[in-house]
């Protein structure tokens, strides 16, 4: 039996499927994933809720399912939000040091920091993260903690992430009507990047682009700290609604030919291949062309790509990649997937799975479940657990103070 004050669950209502994972921490304090549930997901797009009492049912049943397989009753929850509403930026604080000696204080820090997280959202906006990144002191970058330093001008960059309240609200509300409380909302982007990437690779740069079935988030490191943030509503439905529209199938039978004969690389044997579709009786109703099929869906990943990589170099962070791309999510299972994205990014992509925790091999193999995971991961560095609270417009995960960034 599991201690419940020790358990820690993430919970993702996706477009495709909601999963809710559970962790426990052991005495020494590691992080063992011990549950998974999963259900798929109904009155759900782009991430986002549109019906409400059938996305309640779906979450209720990967609830029930994870804690039927853990034995405990799920209280709270660390809950993942995305959507085409969501924002990511970078802000610059600055502060004048004016004490005689110019030494630097902790109140200094304070300063600057609050002067960073000062930024003008719009009125129906309200922040998700605010991530700390290194200091600058004299103009001098890369410092990580200034205090006791002495300098004139101390300046820090902070990225903010942000939503719409009332979206993201509706995904809390839900999750109350189950009698489960939010203890905080946490952008999937980032609890994919936490469950992927290690410390070294955080360091070298690492960019992590998790594929979903309605939206695509993306976070870049580089020396260890979240330097970029993005999300695009648009995920393998639109693959299957390219499918629909261009071979000229119902959306369901496109999703299913997606998944039996879709390649993010067109193969050249496909070249004259046709495909027969069946009705319910299998009698033969229609021949497509198989090189069409793959050419439409690798032209829709290729412009995925394309535009995150537009994205960086605009950033001027396309660089900096020097760890590697990391590719999850449900469309990380696409044949060739990797093989496209290290043509448009040059530079060396690996699919997802997380090789720091340890539990549930069935969980931790699978780069559908990782964001999941990665809410149980974020969790875990909240220590001590954080009491149930409610949502309020200007909540905000202070990430800066858990997340290891070395």
């Amino acid at each position: 039996m599991f201690d419940e004050a020790n358990l820690i669950v993430g919970l993702e209502i996706g477009t495709s499927k909601i999963c809710a994972v559970i962790g426990e921490i052991n005495t020494e304090g590691a992080l063992n994933i011990i549950a998974l549930g999963q259900a798929p997901a109904r009155g759900v797009r782009k991430g986002e809720i549109v019906d409400a009492p059938l996305a309640e049912e779906c979450v209720r049943h990967a609830i029930v399912e994870a804690e039927q397989m853990a034995n405990v009753e799920i209280r709270d929850v660390f809950l993942g939000v995305t959507g085409g509403h969501v924002r990511g930026f970078t802000n610059r604080g600055v502060h004048r040091v004016l004490s005689a000696d110019r030494n630097i204080t902790e109140d200094d820090v304070s300063d600057v920091v609050k002067n960073a997280r000062a930024i003008n959202l719009p009125a129906e906006n309200s922040i998700i993260h605010d991530v700390r990144q290194h200091f600058l002191l004299d103009g001098q970058p890369g410092i990580v903690n200034p205090a006791g330093f002495v300098g004139k001008l101390l300046e820090v960059d902070v990225h903010v992430v942000h939503g719409v309240t009332n979206r993201m609200q509706n995904s809390v509300r839900l999750v109350r009507n189950l009698n489960l409380e939010v203890n905080e909302i946490v952008f999937n982007g980032l609890a994919s990047a936490l469950a992927l990437l290690s410390s070294e690779q955080k360091e070298l740069g690492a960019l992590v682009i998790d594929l979903g079935g309605g939206t695509t988030d993306y976070v870049v490191y580089v020396n260890g700290v979240v330097r970029h943030t993005g999300v695009f509503a648009v995920g393998g439905d639109h693959i299957s609604n390219d499918l629909g529209h261009g071979l000229k199938v119902p959306l369901s039978r496109a999703e299913k030919l997606k998944v039996e004969y879709g390649t993010a690389v067109p193969d050249e044997a496909a070249r004259g291949q046709s495909i027969t579709i069946t009705n319910e009786m299998n009698l033969p109703i229609k021949t497509l062309n198989l090189e069409h099929l793959q050419r439409i869906m690798s032209l829709r990943l290729e412009e995925l790509f394309q535009i995150i990589r537009l994205d960086l170099e605009e950033a001027e962070l396309l660089p900096y990649i020097q760890g590697g791309v990391f590719i999850c999510g449900g469309g990380a299972r696409i044949p060739h997937i990797a093989q496209l994205a290290e043509t448009i990014f040059q530079a060396p992509v690996a699919l997802g799975h997380t090789g720091s925790l340890s539990g549930l091999k069935s969980a931790l193999d699978q780069p559908e479940f990782l964001t999941a995971i990665g809410l149980v991961k974020y969790g875990s560095m909240r220590s001590p657990k954080p009491a149930p609270a409610g949502f309020l417009p200007n909540l905000k995960t202070m990430f800066n103070r858990f997340l290891p960034q070395r």
